[in-house]
């Protein structure tokens, strides 16, 4: 059984001619997986009227570039061009995303870049425990690697153009939540710095990177929310003093606002602030209909150049492609047990777009 969430427009706006973006998110399936992926995006995201699709393939790709950091069971450029030619026959904008700064690591596990170049670790005196808790006196969740070490970019950025040039890409998504380690006082480059400048500078910098080939970089919004003035805390929103970059990155910076338990209103803050912003859902279905809502209805009520900011909506998946699609083919079937999930979320908030599209003239 499928959850319904109506999407009502408000009067003088329909939903055909609402928020531009109508997103979804996901870790990119491995190379048993392409061949059903595609499948699912010409059956189940295209139908659906979905227009943006990123693909979360961090360092899971068999790069030439920098062959370290290629993953064996990586997907290789042949992978991706059926997914980059399936997405272009359904009118699908296709943006890769690995994560820069944070998300390094997970748990006890040390992800690619670090375990390869260990001399990047912002924190290497933080020892992997036998057993992740948390919270732990290390205030370990993910590792970053130090922005301001000279050679990281030099690698970071090889694997970056690699991956928007096999994805035939003009966005790339950076990632960049969650970032609890940044300045630390030991790190003998960054330590002691502003916070906020570090991570405004990082932004900036992947950014003009971009730029020089006509892409635009998109990136999660947490760590430009203040997290005590806004009541978010440290994972919505930051607690370590990087709010203030949201004044310091230029406004052509892409924003995924996610927010996933209620519909925050953190993206009015962003557009007034001068970005473009979608929000992002997860699992609960109220909030994603209500974010959808939100932003058809901040388009109407908006001056022109507040208007276009509010770009949309952008559902999110956090699990590998694998689990999520037996779930979407068994709640499309009505299948699949009454309960939250990435799938029911999915199928509500698109069940909206679907029959908008089928409405319109």
């Amino acid at each position: 059984m499928t959850l319904a969430v109506a999407v009502v427009a408000p009067r003088g706006l329909s939903a055909a001619d609402g928020p531009p973006v109508r997103g979804f998110c996901i870790a990119a399936p491995g190379p048993s997986q392409v061949e059903s992926f595609a499948g699912f995006i010409a059956r189940g995201l295209a139908p659906r009227r979905v227009n943006t699709l990123i693909l979360r393939v961090d360092f899971n790709y068999q790069f030439a570039s920098r062959p370290e950091l290629a993953a064996p069971g990586g997907l290789s450029k042949a992978d991706v061009q059926r997914l980059v030619a399936v997405c272009r026959t359904n009118q699908i904008r296709l943006i890769p995303q690995i994560n820069l700064l944070g998300h390094q690591s997970w748990e006890s596990h040390t992800g690619a870049l670090l375990s390869v170049h260990p001399e990047f670790d912002e924190t290497p005196w933080v020892t992997n425990p036998a057993k992740y808790v948390w919270p732990n006196p290390d205030g370990l969740y993910c590792r970053s690697y130090c922005p301001l070490h000279p050679q990281v970019h030099d690698v970071v950025f090889a694997a970056v153009d690699e991956v928007c040039d096999a994805f035939e890409a003009d966005a790339f998504h950076a990632g960049m939540d969650e970032v609890f380690y940044l300045g630390e006082a030991k790190c003998p480059r960054c330590g002691g710095k502003d916070k906020a400048g570090l991570f405004a500078g990082e932004v900036s910098l992947i950014r003009d990177h971009l730029k020089a080939s006509r892409r635009e970089l998109w990136i999660w919004g947490d760590r430009l929310i203040d997290g005590k003035t806004s009541g978010m805390g440290e994972w919505e929103a930051s607690a370590n003093g990087t709010g203030r970059a949201v004044d310091l990155i230029p406004h052509d910076v892409f924003i995924c606002d996610w927010h996933y338990e209620r519909a925050e209103l953190s993206a009015v803050y962003f557009a007034m602030k001068g970005f473009r912003v979608a929000a992002c859902p997860w699992t609960n279905a109220r909030a994603a209909g209500q974010q959808w809502a939100d932003m058809v209805r901040f388009r109407e009520q908006s001056s022109a150049p507040m208007r276009d900011r509010f770009q949309g909506v952008v559902q999110t998946v956090w699990s590998d492609a694998g689990s999520f699609l037996r779930d979407f083919d068994a709640r499309s079937r009505g299948d699949a047990k009454a309960g939250k999930s990435a799938a029911a979320c999915f199928l509500a908030l698109s069940s909206g777009w679907a029959a908008a599209g089928a409405s319109a003239p």
